[in-house]
């Protein structure tokens, strides 16, 4: 299937590794110019070569996206670059779970506002594109009770209503909203594969909670993100796609 993402731009907050990088490979496979911020301006030099060896136009910047007017500058900045925006990929996460004020406020800062300051940075350019869209991850921690039902599984839990309130305001517009709720996603220095190294019982216990007997890989949240960012998803907005493995046990109406 033609994703029609050929020639599009792209903006991804955390595209260095794991989820984020998954999705910018994917979109610069389908010939989407990407932008992508994460925190470490090694990794991002070499995201942004391997991206750019893939054909497409690709740029980057290193910045903490709690860090407000960096991470706006950066977004305009990137649009232009690009020479204009059609998605926007809000990813990145504080991964907070211990129930501190100071993990309520990264999470607050890092999960919420980046989100909510970049799609207000955005907005002046999807405005502008034919096929806009903008995708909010969240985790299925926002969607049922689980072990990271602190400050993660209220501030994923906010994401969605969030991205499910633009879809509704946006909509006149033609700019659709979608988040995506990945189950326990695996990769080599991955939260998951710390916790594998380090807290093995809560490892073998996440593990079977996992119907699959297998965690997701990136790349697996990678498609239904990038399926639902591109132009043949037209009629899909304000839905939040679990990707999940049949982890969760909530029925979906």
């Amino acid at each position: 299937m033609d994703l029609g993402l050929q020639g599009r731009k792209a903006l991804i907050t955390g595209g260095t590794r794991g989820i984020g990088r998954a999705i910018a490979d994917l979109l610069a496979d389908e010939g989407t110019d990407v932008a992508i911020c994460a925190r470490h301006e090694g990794e991002v030099t070499s995201a942004i070569e391997a991206l750019s060896a893939k054909g497409v136009k690709a740029a980057g910047r290193a910045l903490d996206v709690s860090d407000a007017p960096a991470l706006t500058s950066w977004l305009v900045d990137a649009a232009r670059e690009l020479g204009g925006l059609d998605i926007l990929v809000a990813n990145v996460s504080a991964i907070s779970i211990e129930g501190t004020e100071e993990s309520w406020r990264k999470g607050f800062e890092i999960d919420l506002m980046h989100t909510v300051r970049a799609v207000d940075a955005a907005m002046p350019f999807l405005e502008q594109s034919d096929v806009a869209s903008i995708i909010i991850i969240s985790s299925v921690s926002g969607v049922e009770i689980d072990f990271a039902a602190g400050p993660y599984g209220v501030f994923k839990a906010a994401l969605i209503n969030y991205a499910k309130g633009l879809s509704c305001r946006f909509a006149a517009k033609g700019i659709r909203v979608n988040s995506v709720s990945p189950g326990n996603t695996y990769f080599e220095g991955g939260v998951w594969h710390q916790i594998e190294q380090n807290m093995p019982e809560l490892f073998e216990q996440a593990m079977s909670l996992n119907k699959t007997g297998r965690m997701a890989t990136p790349q697996e949240v990678a498609r239904a993100a990038v399926f639902l960012a591109s132009p043949v998803a037209t009629f899909i907005t304000g839905t939040n796609l679990l990707v999940d493995g049949a982890l969760t046990n909530r029925v979906q109406y």
